[in-house]
């Protein structure tokens, strides 16, 4: 059971005025020690009900402790002129600068202790609703839209390209380069692909600008819009890209076929033209799977070989890697053909 120590030191009081128990048997009740027992039995006489309350523990004086003409001081300048606690160490110090000014902090605390620091209201942080899974069996129920980072050009200016891709067929509807992410420029792009297009059911984003705002419920001009047009706004989880990786997966090619100028060797510009070739769209890849056999009933690579002959120029392939008898390819300048007579 949970005593009230206030009450306890009274009833102590009580019961040793009244005589009937000696100090060692009284302190032996209460479970305290007789030096504890005669100093609130001291308190008590010399100082009434106000004796059986808690002392403040803290030191009566104190080295760090700011002055009483500096902490006056630093009040009236903030009466005077409102200004906050850097201003007025600063505005201190050069009006006094043999005074040990206390820190910023210390101004802080000694404003607030005297009701003169105002504290703004915290904005209340709103909650994501959370993403819906992406369930779609025709053509413009979902597009996914983001902006692709951004690319620095040669003229030193920055490129951010909007892209937009339907995600059943996951083709590429738009791809605008814009000079940034604001709603000026993204707004026309949209306006002008729904022209286009038509409207989708919803259009897939992450929590950036222009797509969504720190406001009320992530509202901004953009969504709003999309809103009174009857487009749904899907925005996936914080830092989940992964909720959207179909069209992460779109910028990975788009990034690998922009950003790698094509070389200028032979030999690089072969070995280009063949990763261009493999770096293409989940659309493209889909559909060229159903046409192209396995890697057995395919043709084996070509091998060019030059004719040991008078032309230089004159190359010979083979189908099978080896280069065939330049005899029944090329004649030699000459030789009559067996064909002739």
């Amino acid at each position: 059971m949970e005593t009230n120590p206030t009450k306890q030191r009274q009833a102590f009081y009580r019961d040793y005025v009244s005589g009937q128990w000696s100090m060692s048997e009284l302190c032996r009740r209460f479970q305290i020690s007789r030096p504890t027992g005669y100093k609130w039995i001291e308190r008590l006489e010399h100082e009434g009900p106000e004796g059986v309350k808690d002392r403040s523990r803290a030191p009566d004086r104190h080295p760090n402790r700011t002055p009483p003409h500096v902490e006056q001081a630093l009040l009236q300048l903030r009466v005077e002129y409102g200004w906050g606690a850097t201003k007025l160490r600063r505005m201190l110090t050069l009006r006094h600068p043999d005074w040990k000014i206390p820190a910023r902090s210390t101004i802080n605390e000694l404003l607030d202790e005297q009701g003169l620091l105002r504290k703004y209201r915290r904005h209340r942080r709103w909650q994501h609703p959370g993403s819906v899974p992406v369930e779609t069996t025709a053509p413009n129920q979902v597009w996914p839209a983001d902006f692709k980072g951004q690319f620095k050009m040669r003229n030193g200016e920055y490129c951010f390209p909007l892209t937009v891709t339907d995600h059943y067929s996951r083709m590429l509807l738009l791809c605008k380069a814009l000079p940034s992410v604001r709603t000026e420029g993204a707004k026309p792009a949209f306006k002008r692909l729904f022209q286009e297009c038509g409207l989708p059911d919803a259009i897939r984003t992450d929590n950036g600008a222009p797509f969504a705002s720190l406001g009320i419920a992530g509202l901004c001009g953009l969504n709003v819009w999309w809103m009174k047009l009857g487009i749904v706004h899907q925005r996936i989880r914080p830092s989940s890209p992964q909720e959207n990786g179909q069209h992460e997966r779109m910028h990975k090619d788009l990034k690998r076929e922009a950003t790698r100028p094509r070389p200028r060797t032979c030999r690089g510009s072969r070995s280009f033209s063949t990763s261009s070739a493999t770096a293409t769209t989940t659309s493209d890849r889909t559909k060229r799977s159903a046409t192209i056999g396995p890697p057995t009933t395919g043709s084996r690579r070509r091998r060019s070989t030059r004719v040991a002959s008078g032309d230089p120029s004159i190359l010979v392939t083979s189908r099978s890697g080896r280069s065939a008898p330049a005899a029944r390819s090329v004649s030699s300048p000459g030789s009559t053909s067996s064909r002739t007579h």
